[in-house]
């Protein structure tokens, strides 16, 4: 049972007046009896509330940032109407800061026998699973004196997906692709390429291209046009370990890696490859293999939405292990993970050339901004403690970048919001000279 702010002002009232009439301590017994009564009377009268029926309905997925609508359908099986606050409470990552806190209360009137639907609006913003917590309902009496209080579990769950903002640069390397394909007149050569056809030799054309058969049947000299090959195998690796727990901004390193892995998977989907998807720290945390063109997208965002760093070092050798369990022919390997020093140096860099025997490798890092920023300044005393920091660690990250690079392999180290268009850039570079 619950007393409203009615009830203490009648009382209030009620021993005023009373106190004119009778002696005070029997006005004072008079008007609480009186309000009991009434109390009682009001809660008889109210609808009870163990008895309602919940039903949900609405979004079961949204992207980040986005808005979800989850609807609460009410049904109230007493006879007497429903007066009452509801509150439909969900974690406060379910909703934005400055999100008004009437968003999950209704006020409802539904008469006896009948039903209302609700609507909740959800503005998520953390990835992963939100789950309803509770139906809160307090049910008034026609005299608004006294309120029945109960809470009912009603589940549901949103899965909120990673936002994909590098979706905007698609179209572009789409554009690209598409001249590397040869649907426009830019045709590429290379080793490990479809033939596409002869045309006559120009300055500057490798002279490895050259057809010397068909050179001897005309008065030109002839090279060979290629095509990119299809059905390349690529696998995307995200190590999940401590690293990537790190904040860039406001963004997480693992966020930052999950949004160029999802523009990489678009772009080599439509390219006719076939994209595999690996989490690891010290054991598989996310794996998507063997999906089509159509459902890759679909399937990725949903395995990497619960995604979460763990808080451990990885395991470089379990990671390269479980890699060539994935890997039965030559593939396109991108490692997504950080470039310190000591991590890098200490347990992957031996593992590696185990890798690169048979594959291709991209190794991408998100690289921080500020470090630059710091890097320039020389104003205070401070700020110059902050460059010499800063430019130690820009040297770090470019000596490791370096030797990875004397290995064969691709380094992509990126800020945030470059990191993406520029491994797609990488991958489309090497399509388009035949190392896939």
């Amino acid at each position: 049972m619950a007393l409203t702010g009615r009830t203490a002002l009648l009382s209030a009232l009620g021993a005023l007046v009373v106190g004119f009439v009778l002696p005070s301590w029997l006005g004072i017994l008079a008007v609480q009896l009186t309000l009991l009564i009434a109390i009682l009377c009001d809660l008889t009268l109210a609808a009870p509330v163990r008895k309602l029926h919940f039903t949900r309905t609405g979004d079961t997925s949204v992207r980040l940032t986005g808005e979800a609508h989850i609807h609460l359908t009410l049904t109230n099986p007493s006879r007497r109407p429903l007066r009452a606050q509801l509150r439909d409470a969900w974690p406060p990552s379910a909703f934005r800061p400055g999100d008004d806190i009437s968003a999950s209360r209704h006020t409802l009137r539904i008469p006896g026998g009948e039903r209302r639907r609700f609507t909740t609006t959800l503005h998520p913003t953390r990835r992963g699973d939100h789950h309803a917590v509770r139906v809160t309902v307090r049910s008034y009496g026609p005299l608004g004196l006294a309120a029945r209080q109960g809470s009912h579990h009603v589940p549901w769950t949103l899965r909120v997906l990673p936002p994909f903002t590098s979706r905007k640069h698609l179209p572009a390397k789409l554009a690209r692709l598409r001249e590397l394909d040869g649907r426009t007149s830019i045709l590429t050569r290379g080793e490990g390429t479809e033939f596409d056809s002869l045309r006559d030799y120009t300055p500057g054309d490798d002279t490895r291209s050259i057809d010397w058969r068909a050179t001897a049947r005309r008065n030109t000299v002839a090279v060979r046009t290629w095509r990119p090959e299809r059905d390349r195998r690529i696998l995307l690796v995200l190590e999940t370990g401590r690293t990537s727990a790190g904040r860039v901004g406001d963004t997480p390193r693992l966020d930052a890696s999950m949004d160029a892995a999802l523009l990489l998977a678009a772009l080599a989907a439509r390219a006719g490859d076939h994209v595999d998807l690996l989490a690891y720290d010290r054991r598989v945390r996310a794996s998507v293999q063997g999906r089509t063109a159509r459902d890759l997208l679909p399937a990725l965002t949903d395995a990497l939405a619960p995604l979460e760093p763990e808080l451990i070092e990885a395991d470089a050798r379990g990671l390269t292990a479980t890699i060539h369990r994935h890997t039965s022919r030559r593939s396109l390997i991108v490692l997504f993970t950080g470039l310190d020093t000591a991590p890098m140096e200490e347990a992957l860099l031996p593992a590696l050339p185990t890798l690169t025997q048979r594959n291709e490798l991209i190794v991408a890092a998100v690289a921080d901004p500020r470090i630059e920023e710091l890097a320039a300044g020389r104003h205070t005393p401070q700020a110059v403690y902050a460059a010499a920091a800063a430019e130690q660690t820009r040297a770090a990250r470019h000596r490791t970048a370096d030797r990875l690079r004397r290995r064969g392999i691709t380094v992509i180290d990126s800020t945030p919001d470059n990191l993406a268009p520029d491994l797609a850039d990488a991958y489309l570079s090497l399509k388009s000279a035949g190392r896939l």
